[in-house]
């Protein structure tokens, strides 16, 4: 009888320790930048530094500009992301497996580190400057700057390319999701074509669009890396960086991360409310498989162009990265005069580049371990317990996909303050705990969502065989649960570590002494220095793109084609 007691105790004890695990490095972070903007010197509430954010023409202009990136990205990442999925849904074409393999690319290698190749493509002295020349359309004497009043455009791009795949992963999903008959039926009624995929199909798939929508707008609204590398400042996230250093001085800063908190949560509660509707119209999926439809030859070769065109146009800059790299020189010219290792040795050998390799390695090492043991617990808690904390745990886990990074980072700037609930881990003194807790709370959604799509799979009924031939709660857990819960811990672990290996805002903020520099900060570093600085930047930013592509290859050959469900909302 105290057996059973005891365990009765056991999954309400657990949910109450993450409970406080997350209320601490989580809820806590965000309630004192909240605090920051809302409290005056004197400790009264006020609302007059959120109005006078409104009221400052530059941070007014700022917010506006990030917002403008945030529809223009959107809406470009939407038309991709859809053209991608419905294509790659509907017909047969040449390469169709390896065009869905390609896809997902973009998304694990940072705009950040294309943004060196950007700079030089589009430069004066770049390689369009100098296509054009060599063809006569422009003066080489009087190059354009492209990035001087190009810079919107090359933050929207840049970003749009790299957010294109969270749209294809949901669209993707709706349209294998979605009644054949219900098309069949269009089509009988003589609703073809563009008016088909209008009337029926883009209603159907709407709520998943603007699911993947949404994120690409949260995403895209506080980017930090792209606007800082293409020297776009009149921007939120750029405003919020600069003001870091008067972070105990100037409460506007704080303002400025409420309002971009406060827009974030609405839509993406929105978004959640959209995908739950999007879900119950999957669910009316009947048995019969859609067959995709074959090409006429001019047709089939359009969009094997069009496909071709968007994969390219998504690896551009980090190709023209991998250029800047081995380039010998590449000044003036379409392409580099020579290649040379000689950069590839210099990174190696730079003070910044093996420390930071080593410390990224441990940073994220210790917070995927973080990930698997707090989100294998959670899903374990909603999926197979009935703690009444469980469904709180999951929605709070939810949080860091709705909280962008940058402001999650401020909050742990805000809280680690001397005088504060957590000053003991002021990143002044040494940032690893703080970067380790940071990255982990930042992936610890797709952890979650992963373990609890496999504990979804996994039969009960192995758990209650293996309890009534006396195995107990502990060997049932790891005999039976967790090695048929593995492939998906896999999965969702090493999506947590290859995204946290690159992670932009928690890097820039946090790391704040050279030597506990992680690999984003060791580049946007390297990329300050005169003479080699940007090819030994595009070098580092070509070792940790290795990297990822090895950690990448490695999960989809576990996952196969079920990695993008870590990606939906």
């Amino acid at each position: 009888m105290r057996k059973v007691n005891a365990r009765r105790f056991v999954a309400p004890a657990i949910a109450g320790a993450l409970a406080v695990v997350l209320v601490a490095f989580l809820v806590a972070p965000l309630a004192e930048g909240v605090r920051g903007a809302v409290v005056d010197a004197n400790g009264h509430f006020t609302l007059a530094y959120i109005g006078n954010v409104f009221a400052n023409p530059i941070y007014r202009e700022g917010f506006r500009n990030a917002v403008a990136i945030g529809i223009a990205a959107t809406a470009l990442a939407g038309v991709v992301g859809v053209g991608a999925a419905f294509v790659l849904d509907r017909y047969q074409i040449p390469g169709r497996r390896v065009f869905a393999a390609l896809v997902p690319l973009p998304l694990m290698v940072p705009p950040f580190v294309g943004a060196i190749g950007v700079k030089q493509l589009f430069g004066q002295a770049g390689a369009f400057n100098a296509l054009l020349a060599r063809v006569g359309l422009m003066n080489a004497a009087h190059p354009i700057d492209w990035l001087r009043d190009g810079r919107f455009v090359a933050v929207v791009a840049l970003t749009a390319l790299h957010l294109y795949p969270l749209v294809y992963f949901n669209v993707a999903a709706a349209l294998g999701g979605l009644n054949v008959e219900l098309e069949e039926a269009a089509a009988s009624l003589g609703c073809r074509g563009a008016r088909r995929f209008f009337k029926i199909t883009l209603p159907a798939i709407g709520p998943s669009l603007f699911a993947g929508g949404s994120i690409v707008f949260i995403w895209s609204l506080t980017e930090l890396g792209v606007p800082l590398m293409c020297d776009y400042t009149r921007v939120t996230s750029v405003q919020i960086f600069t003001g870091l250093k008067d972070i105990g001085r100037n409460p506007f800063v704080y303002a400025l991360v409420v309002v971009v908190l406060v827009a974030t949560v609405v839509l993406y509660a929105g978004a959640r409310w959209l995908a739950g509707r999007a879900r119950v119209v999957g669910a009316t999926k009947v048995a019969r498989a859609r067959r995709r439809v074959p090409l006429r030859p001019a047709p089939r070769a359009a969009v094997v162009v069009a496909m071709t065109a968007l994969i390219v146009a998504a690896a551009l800059p980090n190709v023209a990265v991998v250029l800047v790299a081995f380039a010998r020189d590449w000044y003036g010219t379409v392409l580099p005069a020579g290649l040379t290792v000689d950069h590839m040795r210099a990174a190696v050998g730079h003070d910044l580049v093996i420390p930071s390799i080593a410390n990224s390695l441990r940073y994220v090492t210790l917070s995927t371990a973080f990930d698997v043991v707090v989100g294998t617990t959670i899903a374990y808690l909603v999926v197979r317990t009935r703690a009444r904390l469980a469904h709180v745990l999951d929605v709070v886990s939810m949080l860091p996909l709705s909280v962008p990074g940058l402001v999650m980072a401020f909050g742990y700037l805000a809280v680690t303050r001397e005088g504060r609930l957590l000053s003991f881990l002021n990143p002044v003194r040494d940032p690893t705990a703080l970067l380790v807790i940071a990255y982990g709370v930042r992936r610890l959604p797709f952890v979650v969502r992963s373990a609890a799509a496999g504990l979804t799979q996994v039969s009960v009924a192995l758990e209650e065989a293996a309890a009534s031939l006396g195995a107990g709660a502990w060997r049932t857990l790891s005999r039976v649960t967790l090695p048929l819960l593995s492939p998906h811990l896999l999965a969702g672990g090493t999506f947590a570590f290859a995204l946290s290996m690159l992670e932009v805002s928690d890097s820039l903020i946090l790391a704040q002494r050279q030597a506990t520099y992680p690999i984003t900060k060791a580049i946007y570093e390297l990329y300050q220095l005169l003479g080699e600085g940007r090819q030994l930047a595009a070098a580092l930013g070509l070792w940790a793109m290795a990297f990822l592509a090895a950690a990448i290859a490695f999960s989809r050959a576990v996952l196969g084609r079920r990695d993008g469900g870590v990606f939906r909302i």
